[in-house]
């Protein structure tokens, strides 16, 4: 069984940061490729960035140079520091991991379920 949660979400002023951290767990080989996204209400999900093994990283215009996304394999975590914070990024943030559950298995993606972010003065 493998579960993928994220935490740190919340209510912040425009201008202010946050935090989410993502962990995977339960039976994991390895993890490969983990990402964040967003879902703001009435639109579709939509990549905010992600990270590779090597630590390269790729994000959307809209977040370049405001986010930054950083793992832990150690601790199986990837991590979302979100700066400048303005109305437009209020959405469900999600986390997606791709995974090996043991060495015979395929890479396969799994999905955790959502932390709020809202921004409002």
């Amino acid at each position: 069984q493998v579960q993928i949660v994220e935490s740190g979400g919340g209510l912040v002023q425009p201008g202010g940061s946050l935090r989410l951290s993502c962990e995977a767990s339960g039976s994991i080989f390895l993890t490969s490729n983990m990402g964040w996204y967003r879902q703001a209400p009435g639109k579709q999900r939509e990549l905010v960035g992600n990270i590779d093994n090597g630590g390269n990283t790729n994000y959307a215009d809209s977040v370049k140079g405001r986010f930054t996304i950083s793992r832990s394999d150690a601790k199986r975590t990837v991590y979302l520091q979100m700066n400048s914070l303005r109305l437009e990024d209020t959405a469900v943030y999600y986390c997606k991991v791709w995974l090996r559950k043991t060495w015979r298995d395929p890479l396969d993606s799994y999905w955790g379920k959502g932390t709020q972010v809202t921004v409002s003065s």
